[in-house]
C-alpha cells in the first residue's frame, strides 16, 4: 500500500508542468504590452555630449592653460635665485659678444693699416718716421718696444758689430714679445668668465631642477595625491631652471669660440710682423756694417 501511495503522489506532482517562457498565454490572461523603442540620437546631440564630457573631464582633472610667467611666479626662492643668476650671466655674455666684435674688428683694421704702411719702409729710420704718424694700437706698441731696443743698442755702439748681432736680435724679439702678450691679454679679457659660464651654467640650472623636483615630491607627500594636475606645474617650473642654464651656456660657448679664433688670427699676424721687423733690423745692420 505504501508503494502504491508513493506512485500516486509522484504522478500528481508531474501533472502540473512549469510554464515555459515562450508559452502562449491563455485566453483569459492579460496581454503583455510591447516594449517602447527610443529614437537614436542625432549627430549634433552626440557632438554636444562629447564636448560636455571633455569639459567635465578637464574640470575634474584641474586642467588649465599655464603660461611661462605663471611658472616663474610659482618658483620657490632657490629656483628663483638660480633663474636670476643664469639670466644675468646670459645678458652679460650677449653684451660681451658685441664688445668682442667691436674690439676684434678694430684691432684687425689697425693691424692691416699698420702693416700696409710699415712694409713701405726700406730702413729702420724710414719705418720709425712712418709709424710715428699712425694712431696708437697694439701692433704699434710692439714696434715702439722693438725700436727702443734698437736705439739702446745703437747708443752702446753695438749696432754695427757682427758679434753682437745675435744678442741684439734676441733683445728686440723679447721686447716685442712682451708687448704682444700684453696686447693679446687685453683682447682676451673676460674670456675666463665666458669659459666659466659655458662650463658651469648647465650644472647651476641642473641644481635648480633637482631642488624643484625635491620640493614637488615633498608636496606630493603632504597632499597625498599623485595627480599630474597637482604636481605638473612644480616639475615644469623646476625644468625651467635647466632651460635657463642652457640658454646661458650656449651663447657663452659660441662667443668664446668666436673670440678665441679672432685672437688666434691676431696673434699670427703679430708674429709675422715681429719676424718682418727683425728681418728689417738685420738688413739695416748688414748695410751699416758692410
Amino acid at each position: 500500500m505504501s508503494l502504491i501511495y508513493s506512485l500516486l503522489t509522484f504522478a500528481q506532482q508531474g501533472a502540473a508542468p512549469a510554464a515555459q517562457p515562450g508559452a502562449t498565454p491563455a485566453p483569459g490572461d492579460a496581454a503583455t504590452p510591447p516594449p517602447v523603442t527610443a529614437p537614436p540620437p542625432s549627430a549634433a546631440e552626440l557632438e554636444t555630449a562629447r564636448e560636455r564630457g571633455a569639459a567635465a573631464a578637464a574640470e575634474a582633472a584641474g586642467h588649465a592653460e599655464v603660461s611661462l610667467m605663471e611658472l616663474v611666479s610659482e618658483l620657490n626662492a632657490v629656483e628663483m635665485g638660480v633663474i636670476v643668476i643664469l639670466g644675468l650671466c646670459a645678458i652679460y655674455a650677449v653684451a660681451l659678444l658685441f664688445e668682442k666684435i667691436y674690439v676684434m674688428r678694430k684691432a684687425a683694421a689697425q693691424t692691416k693699416s699698420f702693416l700696409a704702411s710699415f712694409r713701405k719702409a726700406n730702413s729702420v729710420e724710414e719705418a720709425e718716421a712712418i709709424v710715428r704718424k699712425l694712431p696708437n694700437s697694439g701692433i704699434k706698441s710692439m714696434f715702439d718696444a722693438g725700436m727702443a731696443e734698437v736705439r739702446r743698442t745703437q747708443d752702446l755702439g753695438l749696432y754695427t758689430m757682427r758679434d753682437a748681432r745675435d744678442h741684439t736680435m734676441q733683445r728686440v724679439q723679447s721686447a716685442m714679445q712682451t708687448r704682444q702678450n700684453e696686447h693679446l691679454e687685453d683682447l682676451g679679457s673676460s674670456m675666463t668668465f665666458l669659459a666659466s659660464i659655458g662650463a658651469n651654467a648647465p650644472f647651476i640650472g641642473l641644481f635648480g631642477t633637482v631642488w624643484g623636483i625635491m620640493v614637488a615630491f615633498v608636496g606630493i607627500a603632504k597632499t597625498q595625491t599623485t595627480s599630474l594636475a597637482v604636481i605638473a606645474p612644480g616639475i615644469a617650473g623646476a625644468l625651467l631652471a635647466t632651460a635657463a642654464g642652457l640658454a646661458a651656456a650656449i651663447p657663452a660657448v659660441l662667443i668664446y669660440n668666436f673670440a678665441a679664433k679672432q685672437i688666434s688670427k691676431q696673434a699670427g699676424k703679430l708674429d709675422d710682423f715681429a719676424a718682418e721687423f727683425i728681418a728689417l733690423v738685420s738688413r739695416d745692420m748688414d748695410r751699416r756694417a758692410g
